[in-house]
C-alpha cells in the first residue's frame, strides 16, 4: 500500500508558513485519560484552523475494536469513522504549528507513519514532538511532571533530555520518532503522568501541565483555561481516596516520594523553550546570523 493511496493533502493557496513545528497526539495506548490529545486540541481553535490533510482510516484499522459512532439528526443517520486530520494553526508574531489529532492505527504503522512523515516534510516542518500520557506512580494532589527524550544527540544536550531508554513494547510514537530519526527530522517526546490508581478518570491538571509546557516550548500562545475542571475533579478524586484507608496511607507514601524528587526531570518550560529555539534556528539553511551564518551589518 502507498502513501498516496491512504494520504488526502493539499497546502492549496497556504502562504509560505513561519517556523513550522508539527504536534502529533493519538488516542490510545500512550493517551491514558485522553491528557495528551485534550492538550493538543488546545492547539487548534475550530473557527481558524485549516485541515491540509487527512489520512484515510479504512485501512488502518479494525472497526471491532475501534468502532465507528451513530447519530441521527433530523431523523437522518449518520456515521462517524476515526479520523485523522493535520490541522494548520497560524500564530501572529509567533511560529505556525502543524497539529495531527487522530487514533492510533491496528494497522499498516508503517504506511501510516509514512502519510505523518510526508506531510512533515512537505510543509517544512522543523521538528516533530509526540506527546502523550502514561500511568504513573505520582500521587494525584500534586501538579504532574511533564518529561521528555530525543534521540538528537545535540538536541538532548542543549534540552537537558534523556536519550530514548525503554526497551519493549511501543505505540505509534515510538515508530513515528524513530523513522524520523532515519529521515534527519528533529523530534521530541512529551510525556505527562497519571496517577496510576485513578487512571480511569479524567485529569484536566495533567492536560494543562502538558499544554503549558507545550506553550512554552513551541512559543506559541494556548487560550486554555482549566481551574474549575481541575477543581471539579480534584474533589472526585479526594472523594475516591477518602472511601479507602488503605490507598490514603498508599497517597501520603507518594506524596512524600514525590516531594523528595525534583519537580521535573528537565529544565524549566521557559528554559527549555528558548533552549528549542535555538537549537531550530541553527538547523535552519540560513543560520541563526543571516545568510551562510554570517553575521547581518549594523543599520
Amino acid at each position: 500500500m502507498d502513501v498516496t493511496e491512504v494520504l488526502e493533502f493539499s497546502t492549496g493557496e497556504i502562504d509560505v508558513l513561519e517556523r513550522p513545528v508539527m504536534i502529533v497526539g493519538l488516542e490510545g495506548w500512550f493517551d491514558v485519560a485522553h491528557a495528551a490529545t485534550r492538550a493538543v486540541e488546545c492547539f487548534t481553535d475550530d473557527d481558524l484552523a485549516l485541515v491540509v490533510g487527512e489520512i484515510d482510516p479504512d485501512p488502518f484499522y479494525d472497526f471491532t475494536q475501534q468502532r465507528p459512532l451513530v447519530s441521527i439528526d433530523d431523523d437522518v443517520r449518520h456515521i462517524t469513522w476515526p479520523t485523522n486530520q493535520f490541522l494548520l494553526q497560524r500564530y501572529a508574531g509567533h511560529r505556525d504549528v502543524v497539529s495531527l489529532l487522530g487514533v492510533e492505527p491496528h494497522l499498516h504503522w508503517s504506511t501510516y507513519v509514512d502519510a505523518i512523515v510526508t506531510v512533515a516534510e512537505a510543509l517544512g516542518c522543523e521538528a516533530v514532538v509526540t506527546v502523550g500520557s502514561a500511568a504513573e506512580a505520582i500521587p494525584h494532589t500534586r501538579r504532574p511532571p511533564v518529561t521528555g527524550s530525543t534521540a538528537n544527540v545535540d538536541l538532548a544536550r542543549r534540552l537537558g533530555l534523556s536519550a530514548p531508554s525503554y526497551e519493549g513494547v511501543t505505540g505509534i510514537a515510538g515508530v513515528l520518532n524513530a523513522a524520523l530519526e532515519v529521515r534527519s527530522i528533529p523530534s521530541v517526546s512529551l510525556r505527562v503522568g497519571i496517577p496510576h490508581y485513578l487512571m480511569n478518570a479524567e485529569h484536566p491538571m495533567a492536560t494543562s501541565a502538558l499544554t503549558l509546557h507545550l506553550c512554552h516550548v513551541l512559543d506559541v500562545p494556548a487560550e486554555v483555561d482549566l481551574s474549575d475542571q481541575i477543581e471539579s475533579w480534584r474533589d472526585v478524586h479526594d472523594e475516591v481516596i477518602a472511601s479507602d484507608a488503605q490507598l490514603q496511607m498508599y497517597v501520603r507514601m507518594l506524596e512524600a516520594e514525590f516531594d523528595r524528587r525534583a519537580e521535573a526531570s528537565i529544565p524549566t518550560a521557559d528554559d527549555l523553550g528558548a533552549r528549542f529555539e535555538e537549537f531550530l534556528s541553527d538547523q535552519r539553511p540560513d543560520g541563526p546570523d543571516g545568510p551562510d551564518g554570517a553575521a547581518e551589518p549594523d543599520a
